[in-house]
């Protein structure tokens, strides 16, 4: 019976040793199956990184409320027409904050897709939805540093920040065509 047991013992110990000493050639495996899926794994699109609809959804209703409270291109706007939409027009905002939200969503590649409602030259049909506010380069701006200020108010990290502000000022020409510069004063 003693060698029984020693022998069972001598029989663990083995199993184990043997585990044990596979255990580093397993891990390094681990180890390198996960290095290659990270390189294989595509980088998630701005949409993801931005966390999707919902968040995306939360800054756009941040955003538009901001612009509406603008000095400069919201309800005291020395523009009139922007000044007349953010005062008699905001039953329309809770739509306009879906139609951003549809186009931050779109623009930033993810599933939803955004169809003008004013079709225009561009696929975005930017400049027909905005040609009538006359909105000036500088208001564009401005709208574009309230953006910038809703984005750090959610602390949305530097890279996505920038990428969404570039996206936005790539429509800067489309928003602002219908801008008529007031005849100067000589």
């Amino acid at each position: 019976m003693a060698q029984d047991i020693s022998t069972s013992i001598t029989r663990r110990s083995m199993v184990a040793g043997l585990a044990l000493s596979a255990c580093p050639i397993a891990l390094a495996g681990a180890d390198k199956a996960y290095a290659q899926a990270k390189q294989t794994t595509p980088e998630k699109s701005l949409y993801e990184r931005l966390g999707g609809v919902f968040a995306i959804a939360t800054v756009v209703d941040h955003f538009s409320d901001a612009v509406v409270k603008n000095p400069i291109v919201g309800q005291k706007s020395k523009n009139p027409q922007l000044r007349e939409w953010h005062t008699k027009n905001l039953g329309r905002l809770p739509g306009l904050k879906f139609m951003r939200t549809l186009w931050v969503c779109d623009v930033s590649g993810g599933p939803f897709h955004f169809t003008a409602t004013k079709p225009g030259a561009t696929p975005l049909g930017l400049e027909e939805a905005h040609r009538d506010l006359r909105i000036s380069p500088a208001e564009f701006d401005e709208v574009a540093a309230e953006l910038g200020r809703t984005l750090d108010f959610f602390k949305v990290p530097e890279r996505e920040k920038t990428e969404v502000l570039a996206a936005f000022a790539a429509h800067k020409g489309e928003v602002t065509a219908g801008y008529v510069e007031a005849p100067k004063r000589g």
